[in-house]
């Protein structure tokens, strides 16, 4: 069988079943950058539906990377947060021609790419201690059912309180606590797709209470791609400033630990860290199709392509290999003749996956050993430092300047590796002269 030749389903224990429904559960807790993206991308006078093209263009082809050549569950699409970034710093406030950005995310890639082959980033990721990769799947889950939470309405920024409780006799506000709770009833009574079906179902109640808008149609056509695809090589001659320098570095650093943390988190709900050597399989092959994945996005039109933390709702639910990402490649590519369904899976819709796949993360800090201050100190600032920064990159930063220091003062700086007193310092500078 084909499948099993690629995807080795019976040594990971899983199914064609399993995984396509793995697959749709990412795709359907990751669809909204079809939406957002657009939005973002286009306020930098950028044509918004060539940016709707230039995001699916980027998610198939970054899938596809990660389930064939990695054989990793996790899918990619143009990053939260580096749009922003993309759009409001670069753009915006340091009016960079959204043009020479996008060559600045080419160089970035190209960037991802010689670490990879030069096997450093895969060391890297290899010698985050143990405990921290476990902080790193924890912080994640609250990072995630935190933005489920804050998307949905349920919580919103408050002067006082920095947040409170949304109005909880909102409709939308009300939809989405309705999806959680049939999603959590679905999954605590372990119902195979529960996280799905509880999507799946809410949607449909959202529709039948007129909460969420019928689709306007089904079928559209695909979007040329045409007034933004090349503009990244054809402007590269752009680059010759030291502010250009600061935007690709920029980009640099946050995507490459967004993906890394977010491939550490997957890989660790999924399995996929050997007990001995606490080493993720098969990470060189994902991080170089992360790599990739960037650098051709970019030439499509559209800021930084990274891996994406909803792929832990499909791990949630079973996918455990590649299958799974190829799958959400497919819907992507179908998603774009069919863009007008999209608009039914709203944040209320999505919010129940994020926040139980949150929970089930929250897990692995048993796994840590708490009763050492040396490491609970690090661990503790991972997840604290994700969930208030809103910042996956900034959480693992603050961690790899932490754990050096509670090491040596505990005296066991002979454990800490060379990289990361390498990363403290990196780190360190990142905080003074970038963030």
């Amino acid at each position: 069988m084909i499948l099993e030749q690629l995807f080795h389903l019976c040594e990971n224990r899983t199914s064609v079943r399993r995984e396509l429904i793995g697959g749709l559960t990412t795709f359907l807790a990751m669809s909204y950058i079809l939406a957002v993206n657009p939005e973002l991308l286009g306020s930098t006078g950028m044509s918004k539906t060539a940016v709707f093209t230039a995001t699916i263009l980027a998610a198939i082809v970054g899938c596809l990377l990660m389930g064939l050549v990695a054989n990793f569950p996790v899918a990619l699409a143009p990053g939260m947060g580096l749009n922003a970034f993309f759009t409001y710093t670069v753009v915006q406030e340091w009016h960079i021609p959204w043009q020479t950005a996008l060559a600045g995310v080419f160089v970035a890639g190209i960037l991802f790419i010689l670490l990879t082959l030069s096997k450093l980033r895969d060391k890297l990721i290899n010698l985050i201690p143990s405990a921290l990769k476990y902080a790193v799947s924890a912080g994640i889950g609250l990072f995630i059912a935190f933005s489920g939470l804050q998307t949905s309405g349920i919580i919103v920024a408050n002067k006082s309180n920095a947040v409170a409780l949304g109005n909880l006799h909102s409709p939308t506000v009300l939809l989405a606590i309705f999806g959680i709770i049939v999603g959590i009833m679905l999954v605590t009574a372990n119902v195979t797709g529960g996280i799905f079906w509880g999507m799946f179902i809410t949607a449909a109640v959202g529709m039948i209470f007129g909460i969420i808008p019928l689709p306007t149609g089904i079928i559209s056509g695909v979007p040329s791609v045409q007034p933004i695809f090349g503009q990244a090589v054809t402007h590269l001659g752009n680059i010759n400033s030291f502010q250009m320098i600061i935007v690709i570095l920029t980009f640099f650093i946050i995507g490459l630990f967004d993906t890394s943390g977010t491939l550490v988190g997957v890989a660790t709900e999924a399995g996929m860290v050997d007990k001995e050597s606490g080493e993720v399989k098969g990470v060189g092959k994902a991080l170089f199709s992360g790599a990739l994945a960037t650098t051709l996005g970019a030439v499509f039109g559209t800021s930084p392509t990274t891996a994406y933390v909803e792929s832990t709702s499909g791990v949630a639910v079973g996918a455990r290999t590649g299958l799974s990402s190829v799958f959400v490649a497919l819907l992507f590519a179908i998603a774009a003749f069919f863009s007008p369904i999209l608009t039914v899976i709203t944040s209320a819709v999505t919010a129940s996956a994020l926040i139980i796949v949150g929970i089930l993360m929250l897990s692995n800090v048993q796994y840590i050993d708490w009763t050492k201050f040396e490491i609970a100190v690090p661990a503790f600032f991972t997840m604290i430092m994700m969930l208030l920064t809103y910042s996956i990159s900034e959480g693992l930063a603050v961690s790899f300047i932490f754990y050096p220091i509670t090491m040596t003062v505990k005296g066991r700086w002979r454990e800490v590796n060379a990289l990361m007193w390498t990363m403290m310092v990196v780190f360190i500078l990142y905080f003074a002269f970038v963030a």
